[in-house]
């Protein structure tokens, strides 16, 4: 007897929040058509805002920044400096363009759209000048599958990775 009693009651509450449910989702599957289209003030659009934002999210797994940082320190100070100096800056970009990432993420939807903290840092990822990685070798980037042959990186989402499948060609 209490469910009954407690099922109608919440019954009415549904049938209120139903209809604005329901507009709430149409006006989200009507608004998200334009995500694509670049605004009037610029190139840029909430697609690549967001793109950018998962990849320098990302960084502090991928170490890129990182890497690089402690290769110019040691091509430009010395190679003493890049154990310290190098470490210390690595750690510093890493996590500040990991911080940009996030920060494009939360407010991929919201303008302006164009990349930040781009005085400091390069837009997309950056990889060490010794080794910058390939495709992935998989039959869906090959364009020889059908023969036998494909190349590319075997696996570029590890840091580090430097097998590359063909790597003469």
């Amino acid at each position: 007897m209490t469910i009954r009693v407690y099922c109608l009651r919440n019954n009415k509450f549904m049938n209120k929040s139903l209809p604005v449910l329901a507009a709430a989702a149409i006006l989200g599957l009507l608004a998200t058509g334009c995500a694509h289209t670049p605004g009037r003030f610029s190139i840029y659009s909430i697609e690549e805002k967001f793109g950018r934002g998962m990849a320098n999210s990302y960084e502090i797994v991928r170490g890129g920044e990182f890497r690089r940082t402690v290769e110019q320190s040691a091509l430009f100070d010395g190679p003493e400096y890049a154990a310290t100096t190098g470490f210390a800056r690595g750690i510093n970009r890493t996590l500040a363009r990991t911080g940009i990432g996030i920060w494009e993420l939360i407010s991929a939807p919201f303008p302006p759209y164009h990349p930040i903290g781009t005085d400091h840092f390069a837009p997309g990822p950056v990889y060490p000048d010794n080794f910058t990685p390939s495709i992935l070798a998989d039959s869906m980037t090959a364009t020889d599958t059908y023969i036998g042959f494909s190349g590319g990186e075997v696996a570029p989402m590890v840091p580090g990775s430097r097998f590359r499948i063909f790597e003469g060609q």
